[in-house]
């Protein structure tokens, strides 16, 4: 564990019963899934050991049950292109090449882009593609991922309130941040980063519910203080959900 805490620090705020409870996950992690290399992809014990904890510390106190059935985990040296195709009810058929730096797959693979989650980018504050493909294999534990993740019933209500609630503000943060775009800077292009960089989450979250909660979650785990301060409800929401209050690791 000491080598993983120097690559991403927050590993040493745990406390010792949940370093311990980490490592027993990460056992069960390294015994129970299949870590697959793709376009000649060496994968070494420190990066089985470091997807490890980062799937890991979202069911810390979940439990790895909490995921969608899944067997193994592909590492590409970088993003990898998927081809995709789109039928509209109308019969139309658009098809295309994605790139991709990860995607979880329902009752499939989760698949990542080492490049974009090696230990380099576990900085605090930063995204973490791990945690966040993982989300998606939470919220995808019952069905097509839609941004809650299986509970009782009698709570899911509120928990969908709440996420829609907070996705439709930060959609709005994002219409503003847009609008406030100049015309002359294409908003795709780099240009446009210092404006999205206002955001207190990835724009990309935007995109739809299980997106949200998806990087919701990943901010909520590296970057509680700030998902707190912008999200109050939906961070006691995921307090609850998770069992875990991340702020003691960022105090």
């Amino acid at each position: 564990m000491r080598a993983l805490a120097l690559a991403w620090p927050l590993l040493a705020r745990l406390s010792q019963d949940e370093t311990q409870r980490l490592r027993e996950l990460m056992a069960q992690f390294l015994s129970n899934y299949t870590l697959t290399g793709a376009q000649g992809l060496v994968v070494t014990d420190a990066m089985r050991l470091q997807v490890a904890a980062q799937g890991c510390l979202p069911v810390l106190q979940l439990g790895l049950q909490a995921y969608d059935r899944f067997s193994e985990v592909i590492l590409y040296p970088c993003a990898f292109e998927v081809h995709r195709r789109i039928e509209t009810p109308e019969g139309l058929v658009s098809e295309f090449d994605d790139l991709l730096s990860g995607e979880a797959l329902h009752g499939g693979p989760v698949v990542l882009s080492w490049d974009d989650a090696a230990p380099a980018d576990l900085a605090q504050g930063a995204g973490n593609l791990i945690i966040h493909e993982f989300a998606h294999k939470l919220d995808m534990a019952e069905g097509e991922a839609d941004g809650c993740p299986p509970m009782p019933a009698s709570r899911q209500s509120h928990w969908r309130q709440t996420l829609q609630k907070a996705l439709q503000d930060f959609t709005e943060m994002v219409d503003r941040i847009e609008a406030a775009i100049p015309a002359n800077v294409d908003p795709e292009s780099p240009q446009a980063d210092p404006w999205y960089a206002l955001l207190p989450l990835d724009p990309y979250a935007a995109s739809d519910s299980a997106e949200f909660f998806a990087v919701s979650t990943e901010k909520f785990f590296v970057d509680p203080v700030t998902l707190q301060a912008e999200f109050g409800e939906l961070f006691i929401q995921y307090k609850r959900y998770f069992g875990i209050d991340p702020l003691k690791w960022h105090s």
